[in-house]
């Protein structure tokens, strides 16, 4: 990022929208942004190998391995306003593990670019069953957009849910099952139990 570009992009956008970038309180705004922008987008600068740093070990057995509730906040690429939620992380283990604070860091990395929550739960799922080769992945993300809430139709109790079920989890009703009913998703999840692909559902909160 070149950070000088930024700041006189950001003078120019307060000039744009009718304010003075010179006055006391925006002063130091560009700096602020910029700071800010270089923190919400650096998974830009991290790569697989980094989070996974060697953190696998082998296991007997294939029981379910279940990461749940992880915060997460992301950018909306068409808008760059936040959106942001929980995502929930299972698997199927064939011969290894992962170390399970790499999830998080994963999750971590592909949410801090721009994004739309469809992408960022294929990303997290295709990404574990490339480094894991397990027998089955599941991600469910549930996620508050603020384009959503803000502008547009300002649905205020809107919220987005996206599922990809891979291997075990796509093709045994039974795995997908218990896994959408340990992390509290069966009731009023029925399009998610019966999915065999990526979904996407907007829902009310409860």
């Amino acid at each position: 990022m070149d950070e000088e570009r930024v700041r006189e992009a950001v003078e120019l956008l307060l000039a744009e929208v009718g304010e003075d970038p010179t006055r006391n309180g925006l002063v130091r705004t560009p700096e602020r942004v910029t700071r800010a922008l270089r923190f919400l987008t650096s998974g830009y600068e991290t790569n697989i190998e980094e989070v996974v740093n060697d953190a696998l070990f082998a296991v007997d057995g294939s029981e379910m391995v279940i990461v749940r509730d992880i915060d997460f906040y992301s950018l909306c690429e068409h808008h760059l306003l936040p959106f942001f939620g929980r995502c929930h992380v299972a698997y199927l283990p064939r011969e290894r593990v992962i170390g399970l604070s790499k999830i998080p860091r994963l999750i971590e990395m592909f949410s801090r670019r721009l994004q739309v929550q469809e992408r960022l739960t294929n990303q997290i799922a295709t990404s574990l069953a490339d480094i894991l080769d397990p027998l089955g992945v599941g991600v469910v993300v549930e996620a508050t957009h603020l384009c959503i809430r803000m502008r547009g139709v300002e649905k205020q109790n809107a919220f987005a849910v996206t599922s990809a079920m891979l291997g075990g989890f796509r093709d045994d009703a039974r795995t997908r099952m218990e896994f959408l009913e340990l992390i509290g998703r069966r009731d009023g999840s029925r399009a998610l139990i019966d999915s065999v692909s990526p979904t996407v559902r907007v829902e009310s909160a409860r």
